[in-house]
């Protein structure tokens, strides 16, 4: 059943935000016929509205404040109780019951931003993967729910999915090294930087040393893996444009990873962002290997 104007013109909300914040998720997401694209819009702009709402809070007590009201925000999706002006509730609480996404994943996300505000630094690998777990692999947990496969399949694609995140999340680590140095943060496991015999001092003097280059070689190559993993949730989506949606998401992040390599991993000099022609160009050629049906 198609929705009510009221909730057609909250999903057109969705869709302005996740347009203008100039993602090359927005061009992906459009290829997704029109129900399962309206659902994908209202899942992120969710989780954008939420963690600009945490960055651009003030005090801690303030970000805290905003993660509360995401929470009353998920229980008025999710109750279909809320106030008819407000448009997210109202495009994620028909996305949610569309396509029964269930409500633990978005409770990880916004566990993930928590976690942000409080941790700085992640002693083992074990404790970063499970942030990317939080920022980005119940994303793409929310996404396949979306997208669609077989309930045979779902084991598969549930671990395929995770996988996914975890890669996309590891790219956007390594892309955003001195960025987030600048602000105090390092999500470099320092297990990791010991054993490569690099410092904390070393990643907040924004300048590339020799171990700092092994160590992100060594993540970029742990982000391939990942990345080969997500692969295998391709062929487990049955609906064309999922599956192109799907492979232009993690195809245009790896062009990211690709251009990391190819700078020798020196991600101080600059940030390492691909043109806007050159990510459509990557985008359409994802679509068309996508859009053959699986083998």
């Amino acid at each position: 059943m198609e929705p009510g104007r009221d909730v057609l013109d909250a999903y057109e909300q969705c869709r302005a935000f996740t347009r203008d914040r100039r993602s090359s998720f927005y061009l992906a997401f459009r290829i997704l016929p029109p129900a399962r694209r309206r659902a994908i819009y209202a899942a992120y702009a969710f989780a954008g509205t939420v963690d600009d709402a945490v960055d651009d809070a003030g005090s801690e007590a303030e970000r805290r404040a905003e993660l509360v009201r995401a929470a009353a925000l998920l229980d008025a999706a999710y109750a279909a109780e809320h106030a008819p002006d407000d448009w997210l509730a109202s495009a994620l609480g028909d996305a949610v019951r569309r396509f029964r996404i269930p409500r633990g994943h978005f409770d990880e996300l916004v566990a993930g931003m928590a976690q942000d505000l409080a941790v700085s630094r992640y002693q083992t690998r074990a404790e970063l993967e499970q942030y990317c777990y939080r920022a980005a692999s119940v994303i793409g947990l929310i996404c396949i729910e979306i997208f669609g496969y077989a309930e045979a399949d779902r084991e598969a694609a549930t671990a395929a999915a995770i996988a996914m995140g975890k890669a996309l999340q590891i790219t956007n680590i390594l892309r955003d090294v001195r960025e987030d140095a600048e602000r105090g943060r390092i999500y470099l496991a320092r297990e990791d930087l010991a054993r490569h015999g690099a410092t904390e001092a070393d990643v907040l003097a924004g300048a590339i040393t020799p171990p700092l280059r092994r160590l992100l070689a060594e993540y970029a190559q742990w982000a391939y893996a990942l990345y080969r993993e997500g692969e295998r949730l391709l062929p487990l989506l049955p609906h064309a444009r999922s599956r192109m949606c799907c492979n232009g998401l993690q195809g245009v992040y790896r062009v990211i990873l690709d251009d990391i390599a190819a700078a020798d991993y020196d991600v101080f000099a600059r940030r390492v962002s691909p043109s806007r022609t050159r990510r459509a160009a990557r985008l359409a050629e994802l679509w068309v290997r996508a859009a053959l049906p699986p083998r």
